[in-house]
């Protein structure tokens, strides 16, 4: 199947993704510029300009989002055990089940609230901990990490979950969106559309990609164990986790976005050199054999492979990331949504039959 390659499914203002040049631009604005000066908050207000009456998309959201988490919290007070004992992606989806569904503002701010609050008390639990409430009049980078850590962030914590929240935030068409569009282009509301988009981010092949890295690196272990443990993965016709993008055929932007992010960590001492170190010995041997593994294709380092490194450093277990991934593309997938919802026709395409024929009566 040719999965849709080079189809065009929809028209959005949101986001373009130029697999060419390798740059990523959002509503006008260039990824490099908005990690560089914005929060999470402010390319939430830059995404959702125009969608929702109720916000004229010109004030920036942070006092709105931040009573949005103080309101979600209220179902991590009432969730019971065996949600709470689910893995942590799965028990994410089962809590934004239970917010009420809608296509309103207030219902599109408790969506991109639930799995920034959701998932550092989802962790805590599994760590025998208690959750801890929100801060809404902190930002929604630091606020995600008080309530991980259980005590104030540094900045440079802070300035590095907002650049991966950022570079997350929206990425075109990608399944997880296209999921979200097709459910509200029926009308469901935004948190039927949100469920489905978790459901297609929880795959291996999409949301569930930074953590192997983690795997990877571990089982490297030194950087002069990186060339014979990659040559072997590659001649067992194993996927090199962290390189190659099904749209970009340079380098992916974001992966140096979060690199940024992972060396100024490494300045105030909140990240292991040794650690960055054995990724960037990895990541040169990965990109030397590949290219003369498979020449005919452009395998470059994408988002994952930096991202699996600084969630790491922040402090969130592997088997979380997942959930990171969906407190970032939270405001893209309700952004997306919306516009479907607002500007789009009910999704329905074709399908061309390949089975057997009836066998006519002679």
């Amino acid at each position: 199947m040719s999965g849709l390659d080079g189809v065009i499914a929809a028209e959005t203002a949101l986001s373009d993704v130029d697999g060419e040049a390798g740059r990523l631009v959002i509503r006008g604005r260039s990824l490099d510029e908005l990690v560089a000066h914005c929060r999470y908050e402010d390319v939430l207000t830059l995404l959702w300009t125009t969608l929702f009456p109720e916000s004229d998309g010109e004030k920036p959201l942070a006092g709105e989002l931040g009573a949005a988490r103080v309101r979600v919290f209220e179902y991590v007070r009432t969730a019971d055990a065996q949600v709470l004992a689910l893995a942590p992606v799965d028990a994410l989806r089962a809590l934004v089940a239970r917010l009420e569904d809608g296509t309103d503002f207030t219902t599109a701010l408790r969506l991109v609230a639930a799995p920034a609050v959701f998932t550092p008390a989802v962790i805590r639990r599994a760590r025998g901990l208690d959750a801890i409430p929100p801060d809404p009049g902190l930002s929604h980078a630091a606020d995600v990490l008080r309530m991980l850590q259980g005590n104030a962030p540094d900045l440079e914590q802070v300035a590095a979950l907002d650049r991966y929240l950022v570079s997350a935030s929206d990425h075109g068409l990608n399944a997880s969106t296209f999921a979200a569009r097709v459910i509200a282009s029926t009308h469901a509301g935004l948190t039927s559309a949100m469920v489905g988009a978790l459901c297609a981010l929880k795959g291996p092949l999409h949301g569930g990609a930074p953590g192997p890295v983690l795997d990877m690196l571990d089982a490297i272990g030194q950087p002069d164990e990186a060339k014979p443990w990659l040559e072997a993965a590659l001649a067992r016709g194993e996927r090199l986790m962290g390189f190659g993008h099904r749209i970009y055929r340079v380098r992916d932007p974001r992966a140096d976005a979060i690199k940024v992010g992972l060396e100024e960590l490494g300045r105030a001492g909140r990240l292991d050199p040794g650690r960055l170190h054995l990724a960037e010995a990895v990541e040169r041997t990965a990109l030397a054999l590949l290219s003369r593994h498979r020449p005919e294709r452009s395998l470059q380092t994408n988002l994952e492979f930096y991202t699996a490194l600084l969630l790491e450093a922040l402090g969130f277990p592997r088997q979380a990331f997942t959930c990171v991934f969906a407190a970032g593309r939270a405001g893209g997938w309700i952004a997306h949504a919306r516009e479907q919802m607002l500007r789009g026709r009910l999704i329905r395409p074709l399908s061309r039959y390949v089975g057997p024929r009836c066998s006519e009566a002679a």
